[in-house]
């Protein structure tokens, strides 16, 4: 019998599990015999489980290829370059006044590639939430989201590069906004607000001028558009937004909401989650907004969270039919908050300490 141990995301529909797989916390995803498709493959996803037995259903089947593991420190690195280089590039827009695309398609492009293979969104996410550098952070974020999102939403590389790209530029339009009014702590007088909306302008003239890419332009005047009419600047609706605009518009909220400044602490992902589920039902495109919540939640499996009761445990499994109320593992109990209506998430221990 011809057996390959091969990656999850090489398998082939067909292909047959040749013993019992188990995640790290010893439950069952799926039974030895298992005929693989989409739904089998989106189960091993949703474990974190990269690598399984198969008996292909083709007998030359491919070797499998290397991932990249998660590496905190190497991660933590990267992004610490990736902010130096949007600083440098947001500082060369505020004193010319003009975008170079070199630096601009170059910084996100070697972000993109340092990462590449890491496959926990929601760590890398983490290593960059925190208080210094906040409008540089934010930028890398974004382009970092966006280029997932992109993928996960099934564009060919060259498109999540530079839908990647324009969530990177999404904010270079606030290099125009004097400092006082971007930096104040206390809330934003109505004039200083209408100030603040005009970097998405701003930043629109500022790409058109320099690179003349739409396909960055846009999102940088969209992002804060919304499908019901009630966005800026031009409170624009559905059809009329331009779909990386779209894209670029849940990055920007979920970093922006994840994300901690000198003035605010960030909430916790459960939570962000929730309210851009709230979101797709009349502001963010629903059909993106839901690919991206699928897409996140796996990485929240191994996480450790407080729970309203008191409790510390970790994420073990998430629910399908219940995105927010996933089984959790505490001490030698599994909870699954599905069956549990008065327990709920309170935290996640990771960014209770960051």
């Amino acid at each position: 019998m011809i057996y390959l141990k091969v990656h999850v995301m090489d398998v082939e529909t067909g292909d047959v599990i040749l013993a019992d797989v188990f995640n790290r916390y010893g439950l069952l995803v799926l039974s030895s015999g298992t005929i693989l498709d989409g739904d089998a493959v989106s189960r091993l996803l949703q474990h974190q489980l990269e690598y399984v037995d198969v008996l292909p259903k083709k007998s030359a089947a491919t070797a499998p290829q290397t991932t990249l593991p998660y590496n905190p420190q190497k991660t933590r690195e990267t992004m610490q370059v990736a902010v130096h280089s949007a600083k440098a590039l947001y500082d060369t827009a505020q004193d010319t006044g003009l975008i170079d695309a070199d630096l601009a398609e170059g910084g996100f492009l070697s972000m993109a590639e340092s990462v590449r293979g890491n496959h926990d969104v929601a760590s890398m996410l983490l290593v960059l939430n925190q208080k210094d550098d906040y409008a540089y952070r934010h930028c890398v974020q974004v382009g970092l989201i966006s280029y997932h999102l992109a993928k996960w939403l099934g564009k060919p590389e060259a498109e999540c590069c530079s839908i990647g790209t324009a969530g990177y530029l999404h904010d270079i339009g606030k290099t125009k906004i004097p400092k006082e009014i971007l930096g104040k702590p206390g809330p934003l007088t109505l004039e200083e607000f209408e100030t603040i909306k005009k970097h998405t302008v701003y930043g629109f003239s500022m790409i058109a001028d320099s690179i003349g890419n739409p396909d960055w332009a846009l999102p940088a005047l969209q992002h804060h558009e919304r499908l019901d009419g009630s966005g800026y600047p031009h409170g624009i609706r559905g059809s009329e937004i331009h779909p990386a605009s779209k894209v670029v518009a849940i990055a920007d909220i979920y970093s922006a909401m994840i994300s901690t400044t000198p003035y605010r602490k960030g909430k916790d992902l459960m939570n962000v989650l929730c309210e851009l589920h709230s979101l797709s039902f009349g502001k963010l495109d629903p059909h993106m907004t839901q690919v991206f919540i699928r897409n996140m939640l796996p990485n929240l499996i191994g996480k450790s969270v407080v729970l309203s009761s008191g409790e510390t445990g970790t994420i073990v499994m998430t629910n399908p039919s219940d995105f927010f109320r996933p089984l959790v593992k505490v001490d030698d109990q599994f909870l699954d908050l599905a069956q549990m209506p008065l327990v709920s998430i309170s935290r996640f221990v990771e960014e209770a300490t960051a």
